[in-house]
């Protein structure tokens, strides 16, 4: 076997065809779904497809990036910190941590009774 590098020039070269597939396919499916639902559900115009690439956009402007595993990586990272502040508390910091949580979060969600 052969060992195949490319330089940066040739991997940008090769992904830029694969992002404009995934693009075109993005939009036409965006496309497809809102003239196939919306008119009939909320009344709305139908989308071409640029349109249909710029409502793409607009969402990812307003609603976050198209992350891998679909999940939030400083979310993540502050729960695992989170888990091991909880982990390295001896019992007594544990219950202090329940008795203030308990404080600062016990009438939410409930009406008061007074």
């Amino acid at each position: 076997m052969r060992n195949r590098k490319f330089s940066k020039g040739k991997k940008f070269f090769f992904f830029i065809p694969v992002i404009a597939l995934i693009a075109t396919a993005l939009g036409y499916t965006v496309m497809y779904l809102w003239n196939w639902i919306l008119p009939e559900v909320a009344h709305t115009g139908t989308l071409n497809f640029w349109q249909a690439l710029g409502l793409l956009v607009l969402c990812r402007l307003l609603f976050g990036n198209f992350n891998k595993g679909g999940g939030n990586n400083r979310f993540r990272e502050k729960a695992m910190g989170m888990r091991s502040k909880w982990q390295s508390m001896n019992e007594e910091e544990r219950a202090k941590f329940k008795e203030e949580y308990k404080r600062r979060c016990s009438g939410w969600g409930h009406r008061n009774k007074e």
